[in-house]
């Protein structure tokens, strides 16, 4: 199977925003197949297309994520599942949970799932909760929100529906039996996730591991730290998030770059 688009062509017919939200999806593609998120040529990371609350961006499936590019999106309906723009075929578990999603939260442009082996396996204990031992875990610990229902594989946009309703005002969603779903306004939002998610649960396995009991972080130290990650005020210019993407971009545009293409 081949998945070749021109990038120049491509790119000379889209605006200067929707080319470059090609190029963080394609870098977030990379990153997650280097880190240790992808699992195959499952999961899915998809992007509300800048301009066109109707559709979002997704790999052609059965491309693999390390071959992922800018050039490489189809533009799918958010309404009927249907390739808008771009060649390939649309794997249905992603639109059934992304698409409502994203029609559902309008915070949502960016929905990433994965079955990233850490947070993975805390979704598959009996408490999947990530605990407030930690300075990550805390900063972590109001995003997240649980799902404890698995009802079998996502064929149907009902299921995407019901997880919007899970997830309400937050960004990250445990789904029990299964795997991670972050969302974010932006790609660096949700990748930045992401990344601290799998991360947390790394270090909580770890931990648990020693068969030591955990050290829970008292309530009024736990507030506070929260407080501290919620003060918009401490850096100006590019949000925490923004600045650890654009250095993981940095690092691919030294290692892959034609993921940019």
């Amino acid at each position: 199977m081949q998945f070749r688009v021109s990038p120049n062509s491509l790119r000379n017919s889209l605006s200067e925003e929707q080319w470059q939200a090609r190029v963080d999806l394609a870098a977030a593609h990379r990153l997650a197949y280097m880190h240790g998120f992808s699992e195959g040529i499952f999961n899915h990371l998809t992007l509300v297309v800048p301009g066109a609350s109707d559709r979002y961006y997704q790999i052609p499936f059965g491309m693999h994520w390390s071959e992922v590019t800018a050039s490489s999106f189809m533009e799918v309906g958010i309404d009927d599942g249907e390739v808008k723009s771009g060649e390939g075929e649309v794997e249905r578990s992603c639109f059934c949970i992304h698409a409502p999603i994203h029609k559902a939260l309008p915070k949502a442009k960016a929905v990433f799932h994965t079955h990233m082996p850490y947070a993975s396996a805390l979704t598959r204990l009996e408490d999947p909760r990530i605990k407030e031992i930690g300075q990550t875990e805390v900063g972590l610990s109001g995003l997240i929100a649980y799902d404890d229902e698995y009802s079998g594989p996502a064929l149907d946009p009902a299921e995407g529906a019901r997880l919007a309703g899970v997830i309400g005002d937050k960004g990250v969603l445990f789904m029990a039996n299964h795997g991670i779903t972050t969302v974010g306004e932006s790609v660096a939002d949700a990748y930045d996730r992401l990344y601290y998610v799998e991360r947390a649960a790394q270090v909580q396995i770890y931990a648990m591991w020693t068969g030591q009991r955990l050290k829970q972080l008292p309530a009024p130290v736990v507030a506070k730290t929260q407080r501290d990650y919620r003060d918009d005020h401490l850096y100006k210019g590019p949000t925490p998030s923004q600045r650890h993407f654009d250095a993981l971009k940095r690092l691919l545009d030294r290692k892959e770059p034609d993921y940019a293409e």
